[in-house]
């Protein structure tokens, strides 16, 4: 399309920003509104396939409703009658993306490069939030304005293709180092998809390579599986070990190992540039296994060898004495413990030895109550005994007497008990 031609009858072309292999970026001016926009349009592939003509209108529409300062604005998509090209009119952006940051600098400084990915992170949560996922994310779709703005681009082009009947020759697999392993199995991306991206956009960034280099969707699902990423902090002096894990954690093979959200991400990120490291509380050990150098350790159901000696130390070191003692009376251990014998009298408000002599003797009363009532009861019943004895044998020819037997204690009443027997008996 030539300069000073016009799209919709309304934007006025100036120029061309940028091609690639879905679409080309023009300058133009909007003459209604007065002010530049970028039209992306979409390439003639594409619009010759009407699955992905009506997945990409209701793509845009979703897109359109994303306002926020770190995503370009969507403000008018269609179809030019004049040239049967399908439009997008986007924000213009004053600045570079990430791609022609990488091309011009190798890899960005480490305040740089964590300012982007912490911005692209809310962007990124703002359209989760939304129920958009955009699929591609890449330093390309990433937008530095001159005022150091981070603004993602292309939101749900990249899903109205995946779901289109087009072969997508330079572009899905243009991009393939950035797609999460799930997406390279061809199985349904979501926004943990989105995070494993961003993530090997700021090991990029920081180190000026990419994790995985691949040519092919099944060569870099392959890598995926079977390799780990070199660390960042190995490529990069300048990047802190605890930002080399945060990277790390994002681009887990697992997607359950990656934080939950861009926010979380955007976290780790700038407490890792910080040198707070991200395997501390709960969180390491649900993100430990995230790469495949560490998804082997069983760290969900079984703990470290230095887990269990930090647990089981305290309770091999008893206190021989009671803390509260100690404290109350000042001395050491060992000498509380000389002492202990004596303590109950140093109890009871001075008088152990009385307390310990009234203390035995209630005992020894009450201990010989009782052995005189068992006595007692064994004594009757032994009467009782001989007495029905006596009267089965003498009932036919013998007189029983009854006799009142009065003791005033259990001696007295032996006797008189014994006197009867030997009375009536021969």
């Amino acid at each position: 399309m030539s300069v000073e031609s016009k799209i919709a009858d309304r934007y006025r072309v100036e120029g061309r920003l940028g091609v690639g292999g879905m679409s080309t970026v023009l300058l133009a001016f909007d003459e209604r509104l007065e002010r530049h926009v970028a039209v992306k349009l979409l390439a003639d592939h594409l619009a010759d396939d009407p699955t992905f003509v009506s997945r990409f209108r209701r793509e845009a529409l979703a897109a359109a409703r994303l306002v926020h300062p770190n995503i370009v604005q969507v403000f008018d998509f269609g179809l030019d009658r004049d040239t049967g090209q399908h439009f997008i009119v986007m924000e213009r952006v004053n600045g570079q993306s990430c791609a022609e940051l990488l091309r011009d600098r190798g890899h960005l400084d480490l305040d740089q490069g964590v300012g982007i990915v912490v911005q692209a992170c809310r962007g990124l949560d703002y359209a989760h939030r939304n129920g958009v996922v955009h699929r591609d994310v890449k330093p390309g779709n990433l937008l530095v304005s001159d005022a150091d703005v981070v603004k993602l681009a292309d939101f749900g082009i990249a899903r109205a293709t995946d779901q289109s009947s087009i072969t997508q020759v330079g572009s899905v697999l243009g991009t393939a180092a950035y797609l999460s392993p799930e997406q390279a199995r061809g199985e349904e991306a979501g926004p943990a998809a989105d995070l494993y991206s961003l993530g090997v956009v700021a090991y990029q960034l920081l180190s000026g390579r990419l994790p995985y280099e691949a040519n092919s969707l099944s060569e870099l699902a392959l890598k995926q599986q079977r390799e780990s990423p070199v660390p960042l902090a190995r490529l990069n002096p300048h990047v802190p070990v605890e930002l080399s894990d945060a990277v790390a954690l994002s681009i887990s093979v697992d997607p359950t190992q990656r934080p939950v959200g861009a926010i979380e991400l955007a976290e780790l990120i700038r407490d890792g540039a910080a040198g707070i490291s991200p395997y501390h509380g709960e969180t390491p050990t649900r993100q430990v296994g995230g790469t495949a150098a560490t998804r082997m350790l069983p760290v969900r159901n079984q703990p470290t060898a230095a887990t269990r000696v930090a647990t089981a130390q305290p309770s091999r070191r008893p206190s021989p004495v009671p803390p509260a003692r100690v404290a109350r009376t000042g001395r050491p251990p060992e000498a509380t413990r000389r002492r202990e014998p004596a303590a109950p009298s140093r109890r009871d408000d001075g008088r152990p030895a009385a307390v310990a002599e009234r203390r035995r003797s209630g005992g020894a009363r009450l201990a010989r109550r009782l052995f005189w009532s068992l006595l007692l009861l064994g004594v009757v019943a032994v009467a009782v005994a001989i007495g029905v004895n006596f009267l089965m044998s003498t009932a036919n020819h013998t007189i029983v007497h009854y006799r009142h037997v009065v003791a005033n204690d259990a001696q007295q009443a032996i006797n008189q008990v014994q006197s009867i027997i030997n009375q009536y008996t021969k």
